[in-house]
């Protein structure tokens, strides 16, 4: 993406991570990146193409963290990377991380979202990937399982109960938490 793209695209995931997706519009994101009116609107001419922009955004910036995990078979080593993944993504990130929870419940709504919807499938073929690597049978569903339960993990301790009883995201507790969670689902898979 080109600077003024990214800068668009950066102001509509905190548009949408503070003020929802009903609040995405094309004057809101102008304002957010201090942009004169009219200069979103000149890029990405519908709501559409300017979420399919923010998509891509999320998309781009999840898969440069987490992409470094595919070639990890260590079961310790991947559950610590994934913790740490994990607590950025409600610390430094956590607005892309609401923002892409946001996207994913507007498009139940409007299933014309879904073909740009692509975080979900992008991180199970990552998982199936990392998992074959390491040897685990029946890759592709232990891949999914995988996701869904980070998903699962992430967004509980981002905006569900664990919230409330999970310790602090960016201490060290989080993330010795998070990956003891992980471990556990990993061991699962894993059959260890």
């Amino acid at each position: 993406m080109s600077d003024r793209l990214t800068q668009i695209a950066d102001a509509a995931v905190h548009v949408v991570a503070t003020r929802g997706m009903r609040g995405l519009t094309h004057r809101a994101v102008d304002a957010q990146a201090g942009l004169p009116q009219g200069s979103t609107s000149a890029y990405f001419r519908t709501r559409k193409a300017l979420i399919e922009a923010l998509v891509r955004r999320l998309a781009e910036q999840d898969t440069a963290e987490v992409t470094d995990l595919v070639d990890v078979t260590d079961l310790d080593a991947l559950a610590k990377g994934s913790a740490q993944v994990l607590d950025s993504w409600m610390t430094t990130g956590r607005e892309r991380t609401l923002a892409r929870y946001a996207c994913l419940l507007e498009a139940t709504h409007h299933p014309e979202l879904r073909t740009i919807l692509t975080h979900g499938a992008q991180s199970r073929d990552m998982a199936r990937t990392m998992l074959e690597r390491a040897g685990v049978p029946d890759a592709e569903r232990q891949g999914r399982t995988l996701v869904a339960f980070i998903d699962g993990l992430l967004f509980d301790r981002l905006v569900g109960a664990g919230a409330l009883n999970a310790p602090q995201p960016g201490t060290p507790e989080s993330i010795t938490d998070l990956t003891t969670a992980i471990r556990t689902a990993l061991r699962a898979i894993f059959g260890h």
